[in-house]
């Protein structure tokens, strides 16, 4: 049986100017000879409709979103409104919308209602701080997490996971292994008791800090369905090498 290719998804942050669209093609046509390419880029929400009508062979999502459908939210934009301008999901949750935004968990579940009830998919983000690793809690609090981030109807089929552990987001630091394999395979029970088969069949990426000479370690890692890639996905060069590792 021929393995599926792991989900790689770049997160460009806050990242992201009109000329950088030359990334995004190369990256395009770098996919364009992977027959099996699973690929996505989100892009700051100023280049989702340039972006969605650069590419043909990866998909575009945003990296937020707010749960309701209008309404008097200055600043914010609808799950609705991402669609329209071509992404087909987003990521919420993400550790730094936690702690800059103070985003609870029953935010983060429902957003991610808000996008399946636009038709869209979702990337729940969680992860542990420092402390809390050191704490020894670490794999307590993250699936915890998880759990309160569900939405209602979680589904294999619109919704994937991210682990990010947030001291390792952009240090340069991961964990070790015996560490990802730990809570991977730790956040696939929680899902399994959840959600049942559906959750057997979620994929659940790793994030922090992974770069070329990483990826396929951390890749080959059971119950590792891919990556959320930060800083090395803003450069075509820097981001294929992990697309290939996958």
């Amino acid at each position: 049986m021929v393995q599926k290719r792991k989900y790689i998804v770049g997160n460009w942050k806050m990242h992201g100017l009109n000329s950088d669209i030359e990334t995004l093609v190369a990256i395009d046509a770098y996919c364009a000879g992977q027959a099996d390419s699973n690929v996505a880029i989100c892009p700051p929400a100023t280049l989702l409709v340039t972006a969605a009508n650069a590419v043909s062979n990866i998909g575009i999502g945003a990296q937020d979103c707010h749960e309701a459908t209008k309404g008097a939210h200055t600043g914010c934009l609808s799950a609705g409104m991402l669609k329209q301008v071509g992404a087909g999901f987003s990521i919420v949750g993400h550790s730094e919308r936690r702690a800059d935004q103070f985003e609870t968990d029953r935010d983060v579940a429902a957003k991610a209602r808000a996008l399946h009830d636009a038709g869209m998919g979702a990337i729940i983000c969680v992860g542990e701080t420092l402390e809390q690793r050191d704490s020894g809690k670490a794999i307590d609090i993250v699936c915890s997490m998880l759990v309160k981030s569900l939405p209602e109807g979680a589904h294999a089929d619109w919704l994937t996971i991210a682990y990010e552990p947030v001291w390792a987001v952009g240090t340069g630091r991961i964990p070790s292994v015996q560490d990802l394999t730990l809570m991977h395979d730790a956040l696939r029970e929680a899902l399994i008791q959840q959600l049942g088969d559906t959750g057997s069949k979620m994929t659940i990426l790793y994030g922090g800090s992974v770069k070329g000479d990483n990826a396929a370690e951390i890749l080959a890692i059971e119950n590792v369905g891919g990556a959320l890639v930060g800083g090395a996905s803003l450069k075509a060069e820097s981001f294929i090498p992990i697309i290939e590792a996958s």
